[in-house]
């Protein structure tokens, strides 16, 4: 499973394309996951492009809007409800969104801050209800969570709470409002390596019935600034005039920037190499090389309690309330049907009024 938002703001959307595109070309299966309805033409377009370019058939696509936490929640608890059991070896996560500066900030559908909602509460909330299906793979698999980070993390503070654009849970919508879209980016990379580390001792400490050891590894992959169309976006900050510029110093930026095949390198090197089956796993790659995790939060037990039971509270809150909206507006439309039911009936007999009084009837009278 390859987990990707294909109109993602940030720098790995094109690197989430050349994964696919080379795990395909080595026969793996894949399911992509994206916010796109199936019958979308341009969706259609790209599987069958990627299927004939791989010579693999073994790529469809599964509608996830990671923006909304009904939706993750829908797709997951299919994916988990299925029978017979569905195999799987490997979710790569490298959906990524950023407002660049300047910018209006966004919503996501929950009213959470989208940055934030995408690459870390979507992240968590798929991995959290998937997290059965991972466990119970045979001892024979290898089984790995990659999930695409960047070096902004270093920058970032743990939140004390979910960035909201609207009043919730008491606290003013002021309060909640995001003021820098940069150092919300880097707070939910901090938050997103944080929860990786704490997913890793959650799968490690689960003891398998036939008493084999956890074959579950998570791995960060950090794959570097590359040119990618989030990239682009980031660099022109959105603006016409910006990107005339970048298109003028293009030679400039294909030397300081790498490749979306180029970036790719390091989620392909963490989802192949054979050495990180074995391990405790949890660890940060970049470059194609394990490297030290800096900040000390993403590996301390007491932070990482804390978020998790927070992000828990947090979407348990905005999950009952998008319910409630749900069953509201469901209850709208079925009494708006109601009440055209009750029209209907009486069209004929109004019709038939209308066909007395008519001129036609008065004179055949």
């Amino acid at each position: 499973m390859t987990s990707k938002a294909n109109n993602c703001k940030g720098g790995t959307s094109g690197i989430g394309q050349a994964t696919a595109r080379e795990l395909a070309s080595r026969g793996a299966q894949l399911v992509l996951l994206t916010q796109h309805p199936l019958n979308d033409h341009f969706l259609s377009e790209y599987i069958l492009d990627l299927r004939e370019q791989t010579n693999n058939e073994l790529i469809t696509a599964e509608q996830v809007d990671l923006a909304s936490l009904h939706s993750i929640r829908t797709f997951a608890t299919k994916w988990i409800d299925n029978a017979p059991p569905r195999r799987l070896d490997m979710v790569i996560l490298c959906a990524d969104n950023m407002t660049p500066k300047g910018s209006s900030i966004s919503a996501s559908v929950d009213g959470v801050e989208s940055t934030f909602a995408v690459n870390y509460l979507a992240n968590f909330h798929l991995l959290s209800i998937l997290s059965p299906a991972l466990r119970v793979q045979p001892p024979d698999r290898d089984v790995r969570v990659i999930i695409a980070t960047c070096s902004s993390y270093l920058g970032g503070q743990l939140p004390e709470h979910i960035p909201l654009l609207r009043q919730h849970a008491g606290k003013s919508s002021e309060a909640m409002t995001p003021k820098n879209p940069g150092a919300t980016y880097a707070s939910s990379k901090l938050a997103l390596m944080t929860f990786a580390a704490a997913l890793q001792k959650h799968l490690s400490s689960y003891k398998r019935p036939d008493g084999f050891p956890m074959n579950a590894k998570v791995i960060m992959a950090d794959p570097g600034y590359s040119r990618t169309p989030g990239m682009r976006r980031f660099i022109t900050f959105g603006s016409l005039w910006v990107l005339a510029l970048y298109l003028v110093t293009w030679p400039l930026w294909w030397f300081i920037l790498k490749g979306p095949e180029q970036g790719a390198q390091t989620l392909l090197h963490g989802a192949m190499e054979g050495s990180y089956a074995r391990g405790d796993g949890g660890i940060l790659l970049k470059e194609c090389m394990e490297y030290k995790v800096v900040k000390d939060d993403v590996y301390d037990e007491a932070k990482q309690k804390k978020l998790w039971e927070m992000t828990e509270q947090a979407i348990e809150a905005l999950e009952k309330e998008g319910a409630l909206k749900r069953a509201r507006l469901r209850k709208e439309q079925e009494e708006k049907g109601q009440s055209k039911d009750v029209k209907e009936p009486l069209q004929p007999v109004e019709e038939e009024k209308k066909k007395a009084g008519s001129r036609r009837s008065r004179k055949a009278a």
